[in-house]
């Protein structure tokens, strides 16, 4: 493939909801731009996209994949890098990293299945991002697809910015062309994406006025001559249509609204001609980042005639095909075997041979300039989010923002001694995807797997196994209770062993009592007069209490908010000793604890969960049926409610299931550790009798 300078670069994003068809389109466009010479299909598992064992099996996209394509277009070649993304919400994160580095975006939307969870959330991106995008509904040849329902769905979703620049025409309910509302001229497909002009048939005339005249408005507004002449009668040129609906699309205020079907290349050809003719080359934008060296921020436009920058926004870790590190060069030009430095990690690689991945294939380049995506294979210390750059300019650019993942459960190795490898494993998993995390809890000793969703879990166990050989179980994890008293006591500890020799004697008296601070475990204080225990053994007896507090009496869990005060004892001038003393407090506290009142505290996070007003009702009932407190309810100014509410940690297990059941999967959920409260009485006692043993053996 040839090297392609930043003005002919188009970095574009396929968005929309899992199974919409963004995979076809790409298998489409890869057609007819001669990349291949035969479509895919998702269904039989040879598309260029999906070529993952599990996408194979699962029949739908979980990573994103790149695929450059090379388009003749108006003003000479350019090249196309598509993102093919995953529609499915639990990978997100490579929809994000995608983001993070498009410059546009076409949001696909089958026309059967109308605007769908997914549409929103990729419209929403756009919007966060600010990026330019257009919509190909695709699936027209399905008979019962309506175009005219859909263009209006969309139109009442997203305003006034929805412009169909195609309408369809049907003979015998046969979708065979469409009418260019630019160039009102009506085009019928031949074979494939190719087409001949053709009459517009009456019936569009209508709609095809409607829609022309909401374009020449939109011209208009461009600047105060051609509103003058706009009202004054006068017709825009061909040229001039085009160059001002590319500012209007570029800056977001007009979203081409195209048509087709994908799994026919019927209107790719229109796709590949808007993205060169109305998405912008990265020279529109800037690179944002830090000048490490003065700490003051940076920007540069995307110039391949400065000094080398570039960010990894992806990493691949493929057992057959290898690492292979993505990134943007920001500025400059990357060479083929050229030394890198790595800014975040202060190191210097050397780099072998760059490469284009179209799917799993790599294609070798010499360079990759500003704006371009390619790939460096077998970076030893780069990953994700890291930055290159010169040493002599070490610029930091922003990694990118990927969604935090809240869903958790607990996994076991199931072979014993496999527990190295699974560790292994997962950190290579973890290191490709950021929206997965391996956590150890040690307080409660298990290990936990962090993801978006249970989709994304069932992947990461069915990867473990088919790639590294290994299998994990999952199972709903341990929550961290606490133990704590409610009143005041006052015990006597006495230790006394004799076994020949001298013995061992400790003697102490001691209150116990809540002290009102459950952030820390326990307060010792001591009020002895007169000498009834030596002051060298008071670390002995707070030692003692010390260690109880680890593991409480009750049901094994960590003891907080305890204030234990020694108050008097005796001692023996040849027996006594630390360990007696440690032995007595240790037997004082066992019993004070259960005589004051033991309780389990339960620990309680502050939960916010996104909503459109009218799931409010359902998602509030929900929580309080979880045990939830639902503390108010305020508006994100995007058209969703956030509601705050304090829960049960153990509550949530399963909620992100329920939420999107609930919401239609368009509800979203973040929450933190806040605070521990009172367990209620029948969450303690069934608590205390599954931990019974616990306590007996004295060990967690």
């Amino acid at each position: 493939m040839n090297v392609y300078g930043t003005k002919q670069i188009r970095n574009v994003a396929l968005l929309g909801h899992g199974g919409a068809g963004k995979t076809t389109l790409a298998e489409a466009m890869a057609l007819v731009t001669g990349a291949i010479s035969r479509m895919g299909k998702v269904t039989d598992g040879n598309t260029i996209s999906d070529y993952d064992k599990e996408e194979i099996k699962r029949q739908f996209s979980i990573s994103t994949s790149l695929i450059p394509l090379e388009y003749e277009g108006e003003d000479g070649p350019i090249k196309i890098n598509l993102l093919d993304t995953p529609g499915y919400f639990d990978f997100v994160g490579e929809v994000e990293e995608a983001i993070s580095v498009a410059d546009a975006a076409v949001i696909v939307v089958n026309c059967k299945a109308g605007i769908e969870v997914g549409t929103l959330k990729a419209w929403e991106l756009c919007e966060k991002y600010k990026l330019p995008r257009l919509f190909f509904v695709t699936n027209m040849d399905d008979d019962q697809a309506s175009f005219r329902e859909l263009l209006l769905k969309l139109e009442k979703e997203f305003g006034r910015k929805i412009a169909p620049f195609h309408l369809p025409i049907r003979e015998n309910e046969k979708f065979v062309g469409f009418v260019n509302v630019v160039k009102m001229a009506g085009r019928r497909f031949t074979v494939n994406s190719d087409y001949e002009e053709c009459e517009i048939p009456e019936y569009s005339q209508k709609n095809l006025g409607i829609a022309r005249e909401a374009l020449m408005e939109a011209v208009a507004e461009i600047s105060e001559e051609y509103m003058e002449r706009y009202f004054s009668g006068d017709e825009f040129t061909l040229e001039e249509i085009s160059s001002a609906l590319r500012e209007h699309v570029i800056q977001g205020n007009i979203v081409p609204v195209m048509l087709g079907s994908g799994i026919n290349a019927q209107g790719v050809k229109m796709v590949l001609q808007a993205i060169d003719k109305y998405f912008p080359s990265p020279e529109r934008y800037e690179c944002i980042g830090v000048d490490v060296s003065t700490g003051e921020r940076f920007t540069a436009r995307y110039n391949d005639n400065v000094s080398l920058s570039a960010r990894v926004f992806k990493t691949i870790l493929d057992p057959f095909i290898g690492k292979y590190s993505l990134m943007k060069i920001c500025t400059g030009t990357l060479k083929a075997d050229s030394a890198i430095y790595n800014v975040n990690k202060d190191t210097e690689e050397k780099i072998g041979k760059l490469y284009l991945l179209r799917g799993k294939d790599a294609i070798e380049v010499p360079e990759l300039k500003a704006g371009d995506i390619g790939a460096v294979s077998k970076l030893n210390v780069t990953q994700t989010g890291d930055t290159i750059a010169l040493r002599s300019a070490p610029i930091v650019y922003h990694k990118p923002e990927i969604s935090t993942p809240y869903t958790y459960m607990r996994y076991k190795t199931k072979t014993k001694g496999d527990d190295d490898k699974v560790s292994n494993a997962l950190a290579k998993l973890t290191e490709e995807d950021w929206t997965l995390k391996a956590v150890n809890d040690t307080e409660n000793r298990q290990s936990l797997l962090y993801a978006i969703g249970d989709q994304q879990l069932e992947v990461v166990v069915s990867k473990l196994l088919n790639r590294y050989k290994v299998e994990i179980e999952l199972s709903k994890p341990k929550f961290a209770f606490r133990e704590t008293i409610r009143k005041k006591v006052e015990v006597q500890g006495r230790y006394k062993k004799q076994s020949g020799g001298h013995g061992q004697f400790g003697d102490v008296k001691m209150t116990f009592e809540p002290s009102g601070d459950l952030e820390t475990p326990y307060i010792f204080e001591e009020s002895v007069f007169g000498g009834a225990v030596p002051k060298n053994y008071f670390p002995a007896v707070e030692k003692g209490i010390a260690e109880c507090v680890l593991k409480g009496p009750l049901a094994a869990y960590p003891v907080v908010g305890i204030k234990a005060t020694l108050t008097d004892g005796s001692y023996h001038p040849v027996d006594s000793s630390e360990l007696a003393f440690k032995m007595a407090a240790t037997m004082a506290f066992k019993k004070g604890f259960m005589d004051a009142n033991p309780v389990l505290l339960e620990p309680i996070a502050s939960l916010k969960v996104t909503v459109p007003d009218k799931f409010t009702g359902d998602v509030m009932g929900d929580l309080n049926r979880r045990r939830g407190r639902v503390l108010g309810m305020n508006s994100n100014h995007h058209g969703k409610q956030v509601i705050e509410a304090d829960i049960p940690m153990s509550e949530l297990f399963g909620y992100n299931t329920d939420l999107r059941s609930m919401t239609g999967g368009i509800g979203t959920f973040e929450y933190e550790f806040s605070r521990y409260e009172l367990a209620p009485g029948d969450v303690q006692k069934k608590e205390v009798e599954e931990r019974a043993a616990k306590v007996d053996r004295t060990e967690i």
